[in-house]
């Protein structure tokens, strides 16, 4: 059954009388079309369309200073046209009425001595016989003024008024406003007034401006002109559209004025715009043209004097950071040797130390631990310049993420049992399986494990890993000094201490952290770290399972849950994503 068929039955009866309708074939599947629905899907549609315009606009208005420029332009222009065009037409209408009304009044005087001359001429003839023949005069007159008609009214309201008119076809006697004849009732002698009406055509059924001039003509009747403003009308029309038109003119035209001068001044800007962001990006070689000796001109010499420069820094920069990399290679190279050599010295003298005196033993001891904290830090040495000469690889293969947790936790346990400190571990049951280099994935891990032994003040280090379908983690938290706002991306830079007045106990190179960013990074992972004053810290290494593929997000998140309120940690974007 049809839509209209269903309201025709629903006017027919009540809801208990009708009987249940099958469903119709309107819809697919059997299903009936709901007639709202796609009034809504339209509504809808048009409310994200201008939306999505508004947003467009709101987005070039913000942009675009072209735009911004000509549509002020446009504006502005448009509004000083209205209000000249405004003035124009209000004096023109003005001076028009003016001499207008000087004109009836001249007229409607010359007018009122004549008829006062005829009533005084033949005071004992017919009255009603004279007042017509006076109004018929008096409208014949009016050929060269272009007066409509004459109208004689008596000061008493119930009898009739005598009209004299060239065209009988506008109704002259209807014409004169009531507010007139109150004026020159109320009046004192012959004083003259003067309004605007409307005058019916019934030949053409359309109304007409016109002005009316009265006064009184004797204590009996009144005399009123009607005069025609259709001529002034059509003047004042001809110029309301030449104003409007030629304001049009000048708006297009100012607008394109604007245009070509905006677009004179905003193409460099421009350009310039689109150097510095080629410049910005790398391209060091971005330079632009320089047309002219104008302001733009001096603006493109000096960004090109600028880039020049700064092509200049920045080589003597690369070249100075690679002789700095060369020279620290070279002297890691270069001390291993004598290193070896004093190594081997102090490994016989420490074999030996229980047969030496007491202050002898104690500086070999000291002697021993000084070398082997040298050896890593040429070891370390060594790691971070073959990163900045990008000749660090990977020797990726499928592993346990709870087998590195679970050896650098072993490997750091003689350190936390001097310190006093339990390292807890928080291992998922099921294998947490990712494409890594074991050797240095065991590096960061057992380099995160002493830094948290180390600024744990003798608290518990929990070690936690856990793994999805695309990633694994391991976040190593202490509850020690904790972080100061900021130095959780300071402290991956090299030789970062974040107190150094602080003893340390374990030695370290300072290089620890910047190398396990760089390890990091290379697998195409993340580490990160959290912080705050007096709770303590936490490191966050997260991992692709498969070498090669993009980290969108981590299983574990970056700041503890008893700081996160319940808040939701993204797979993409946010905070997971550095």
């Amino acid at each position: 059954m049809t839509a209209a068929a269903s309201e025709e039955q629903r006017g027919a009866g009540s809801e208990e009388e009708r009987p249940a309708q099958p469903p119709g074939p309107t819809g697919s599947g059997g299903r009936r079309r709901d007639p709202d629905s796609g009034l809504t899907r339209a509504y809808l549609f048009a409310q994200r369309s201008a939306r999505a315009l508004v947003r467009g606009v709101h987005t070039n208005w913000r942009r675009s200073l072209h735009l911004r420029v000509i549509s002020t332009t446009l504006v502005l222009s448009l509004v000083v046209m209205i209000g000249l065009g405004y003035v124009l037409i209000s004096q023109v209408r003005s001076g028009l009425l003016d001499a207008k009304i000087a004109t009836a009044v001249n007229d409607h005087r010359a007018g009122l001595n004549y008829a006062l001359a005829e009533i005084q001429e033949n005071e004992t003839g017919d009255r009603d016989r004279l007042m017509y023949n006076v109004a018929s005069e008096l409208a014949g007159r009016s050929g060269d003024t272009g007066l409509y008609g004459v109208v004689i009214l008596p000061s008493v309201d119930d009898e009739l008024g005598w009209v004299g008119e060239e065209s009988p076809d506008k109704q002259l006697d209807t014409s004169v406003p009531e507010r007139l004849i109150d004026q020159v009732r109320d009046s004192l002698g012959d004083q003259q007034y003067h309004t605007y009406t409307r005058i019916r055509n019934e030949a053409e059924g359309t109304e007409e401006p016109a002005l009316v001039v009265g006064s009184e003509l004797t204590h009996a009747y009144e005399l009123y002109y009607v005069f025609p403003l259709q001529h002034e009308q059509e003047i004042l029309d001809l110029v309301q559209r030449t104003v409007v038109l030629v304001a049009a003119l000048l708006v297009i035209l100012l607008g394109l004025i604007a245009y070509v001068v905006t677009r004179q001044v905003v193409s460099p800007v421009r350009s310039a715009a689109q150097s510095a962001e080629r410049l910005a990006a790398g391209d060091l070689s971005e330079r632009m043209t320089v047309q002219g000796e104008d302001d733009l001109a001096r603006l493109a010499v000096s960004f090109n004097d600028m880039a020049g420069t700064l092509q200049e820094k920045i080589q003597e920069l690369e070249e100075l950071s690679k002789l700095q990399r060369q020279f620290v290679s070279d002297v890691s190279h270069e001390l291993r040797t004598p290193l070896t050599t004093i190594k081997m010295a102090g490994d016989l003298l420490f074999d030996d130390r229980d047969e030496l005196e007491p202050a002898m033993r104690r500086s070999v001891e000291l002697l021993q631990s000084q070398v082997e904290r040298f050896e890593e830090l040429l070891a370390d040495l060594l790691e971070i310049s073959r990163h900045d000469a990008g000749a660090a690889t990977l020797g990726t293969e499928p592993s346990d993420v709870r087998d590195a947790v679970m050896k650098a936790v072993g490997d750091a346990e003689q350190i936390a049992e001097k310190r006093g400190i339990k390292v807890v571990m928080r291992l998922p049951a099921d294998p947490c399986v990712a494409e890594y280099d074991p050797r240095r994935i065991n590096r960061i891990l057992r380099n995160l494990v002493v830094n948290a032994i180390e600024h744990s003040e003798g608290r518990d280090v929990v070690v936690t890993a856990a793994g999805d379908r695309d990633a694994v983690a391991v976040a190593v938290r202490d509850y020690g000094v904790g972080l100061k706002e900021g130095e959780e991306h300071l402290c991956f830079d090299r030789f970062w201490r974040a107190d150094p007045a602080r003893v340390r106990t374990t030695g370290g190179t300072g290089l620890g952290l910047s190398i396990a960013k760089e390890d990091a990074a290379l697998h195409g992972g993340w580490l990160q770290a959290w912080g705050m004053p007096g709770q303590g810290s936490q490191f966050r290494l997260s991992l692709p399972r498969h070498a090669g593929t993009e980290l969108r997000g981590s299983p574990l998140p970056l700041v503890p849950p008893e700081f996160s309120l319940g808040r939701a940690y993204p797979r993409e974007g946010g905070e997971d994503n550095p």
